[in-house]
């Protein structure tokens, strides 16, 4: 009692005694990280984005798309019966940052990509009351409009020095491989082969220009189509 008394009448014994046991629960937690390979499972399928995936995720993020909605499919059942499997660490282990949250003014995207056609998300993003009656979400027609990617080969060479593994044939070809994905009638067998299921489209109605528009539908049909489901089990997981 006469001890509890003393630390409690001597503020600087306490915030050293408290110092040293916050500093003790901290180690306790971070130390084990550094003695396992990684603390994300490992999925088949994930990928860096492509180029236009990246500028349209960029995009995305400058808009504010992330403050509606959220890119996170919780494990309950009646998310997965809406929404799709589960969100897993690995499918936004690349993203800086992360778009997980549980804000929703608007539905989940983590399962967006393929459920609707190029055509329909061109249409939601010019008026989006054209496609959803109730939506409350503003026009976005304005992204129909030239993209700029003259910087999109330092931006991916960024994320290189930050563990995304892009190689240096992914940044010298960045915008043959942007400008492709734009346009349907473009060889984009390089791009396939360097960015496994990118959609490829006329994601605007124009190909003779790449616009905003085009890098931001690209981004959101690719979000929940690159790992097979299917495959992936608890056991996996683990390990």
């Amino acid at each position: 009692m006469l001890r509890h008394e003393t630390i409690e009448k001597n503020v600087i014994l306490l915030a050293v005694l408290t110092l040293i046991t916050v500093s003790i629960g901290g180690l306790v937690q971070i130390i084990p990280l550094f003695t396992i390979e990684t603390t994300i499972e490992r999925v088949e399928g994930v990928r860096p984005y492509s180029p236009l995936e990246l500028a349209g995720r960029n995009i995305y993020i400058r808009e504010g798309c992330y403050v509606c909605h959220s890119q996170m499919v919780r494990p309950f059942r009646d998310e997965l019966e809406r929404y799709g499997h589960y969100s897993l660490a690995a499918e936004s282990m690349y993203d800086r940052p992360f778009q997980w949250g549980s804000k929703r003014t608007g539905p989940d995207l983590a399962r967006v990509g393929g459920k609707y056609s190029n055509e329909w998300h061109y249409q939601h993003l010019i008026d989006p009351r054209s496609v959803v009656p109730e939506s409350i979400m503003p026009p976005y027609a304005f992204l129909v409009r030239p993209l700029k990617f003259d910087d999109i080969e330092k931006h991916m060479r960024a994320l290189q020095r930050l563990g995304v593994p892009y190689t240096d044939e992914m940044i010298a070809n960045a915008r043959a491989d942007l400008v492709a994905q734009a346009n349907p009638d473009a060889d984009t067998t390089g791009l396939l082969a360097r960015y496994p299921k990118a959609v490829v489209g006329d994601f605007d109605r124009n190909t003779r220009v790449v616009t905003e528009m085009d890098a931001l539908i690209a981004y959101l049909q690719m979000l929940g189509t690159l790992v097979n489901f299917a495959e992936v089990t608890p056991q996996q997981l683990r390990q």
